[in-house]
């Protein structure tokens, strides 16, 4: 009897032990979320350890591990490109196997892809938005990651998709509304929280997935939710305007957004479901680039990476086609990302191709010619038309 009154007795002590230390944990989740206004961001971002690289040899030393978004953003639709592109036109071992493989890894498109090339062993490259891979260096989030990671190339913008329900007319009726900014940790729930309270938008704030969020719109959950990718979006075709939802205009602003943010805009080509024709819809963009772990120059994954930028660089006018993503067609290899190292391999390739920048110059001027004098946005189109053109004739 008095056995069983002990274990009673040790059983409840358990339980509140439990439900005290649940108590901790999610106080000290709810500590750890990222606040509103940046410089909160940052001193939050500071508190974070020094992750360490997994140095172990890989399981398969010819697979290039690439950390992208969700499976519903473009950024895991290039790397799908990436991945089936290149593992065509290759010559096979014995056994089928390639000299090169992509493996697509999904992250959430914000901190886990940095993290993740940062720590895991098989994770070699990810696309990362610009101004979250600056902040995690400025507030030393990581440590110094200066010198841990390198840039391959510029890549595309990333729109940001404010879907809302059609009662919500304006920005500012969303204030006191519930709204899904996605994953935390995700470029739309740290970015989109900045961008909102820079606007001075109070919401509260929701993290579920777009499948989530989409559902918690239809049932009226949600007032808006917000998807950062490049446009166009392939999982906003399953939005339609039955479902009572459009895409919300986000002012720009030059005072407050211009430092960090692009003017962007979406229109009906872009999303024939939800935007009407001639109709188009204002929003803000952030610039992705193609990050890398800066391995050491005698490492198995450093000369596996430079084969992967070698393939890469050589075969890129491959996804300019129709049967590729459009945000390549605003990919410019040359361009550069100031404050960070280009991957030495591909700064290599691409001195070889252009000769440097004086006869790369050179040759824009030769491609201009023939054409009417251009306004500097149509000049910057046209480079990037002469970047393509150049890929297909090397030797002019």
């Amino acid at each position: 009897m008095r056995v069983c009154e002990a274990m009673r007795a040790g059983l409840f002590i358990a339980l509140i032990a439990a439900a005290w230390l649940g108590g901790q944990v999610q106080e000290s989740l709810a500590q750890k979320r990222l606040p509103a206004s940046p410089s909160e961001t940052a001193k939050a971002l500071r508190k974070e350890s020094t992750p360490r690289k997994e140095t172990g040899r890989s399981a398969d030393p010819y697979t290039v591990g690439f950390v992208t978004g969700t499976p519903q953003c473009t950024e895991f639709a290039i790397a799908q490109d990436i991945a089936t592109t290149l593992a065509g036109g290759q010559e096979t071992g014995p056994r089928g196997e390639v000299a090169l493989r992509v493996l697509p890894i999904v992250g959430n498109g914000g901190i886990r892809n940095v993290l993740d090339v940062l720590t895991l062993a098989g994770a070699d490259v990810a696309i990362a938005p610009v101004v979250l891979v600056d902040r995690l260096r400025e507030t030393r989030t990581f440590g110094d990651i200066s010198d841990k990671l390198t840039y391959i190339a510029p890549l595309h913008i990333e729109e940001f998709h404010l879907l809302a329900r059609l009662e919500i007319r304006s920005l500012s009726e969303l204030s006191g509304k519930r709204v899904n900014l996605g994953d935390d940790g995700s470029a739309g729930a740290i970015l989109g929280r900045e961008v909102l309270n820079r606007l001075g938008v109070k919401v509260s704030e929701s993290n579920l997935g777009p499948e989530a969020a989409l559902d918690g719109l239809r049932k009226g959950d949600l007032s808006a939710a917000l998807l950062v990718s490049g446009k166009p979006v392939s999982f906003l075709t399953q939005v339609s305007q039955l479902d009572d939802i459009h895409l919300l205009p986000i002012p720009y602003s030059k005072e407050l957004l211009q430092q960090d943010y692009l003017p962007s805009t979406l229109r009906h080509q872009d999303y024939p479901n939800i935007i009407a024709a001639e109709a188009s819809v204002d929003t803000i963009a952030i610039k992705s680039a193609l990050f890398a772990y800066n391995w050491p120059s005698g490492n198995e994954r450093f000369r596996l990476l430079e084969f992967f930028v070698q393939t890469l660089f050589a075969r890129f006018p491959e996804f300019l086609g129709d049967a590729h993503h459009p945000k390549w067609r605003e990919v410019n290899l040359a361009a550069l990302l100031p404050g960070w190292q280009r991957f030495r391999p591909a700064e290599r390739w691409l001195q070889q191709q252009s000769g440097g920048e004086a006869a790369l110059r050179k040759a824009f001027g030769r491609f201009l010619e023939g054409k009417p004098t251009a306004n500097p946005p149509d000049r910057e189109e046209l480079f990037r038309d002469f970047l393509r053109w150049r890929e297909r004739n090397p030797d002019k």
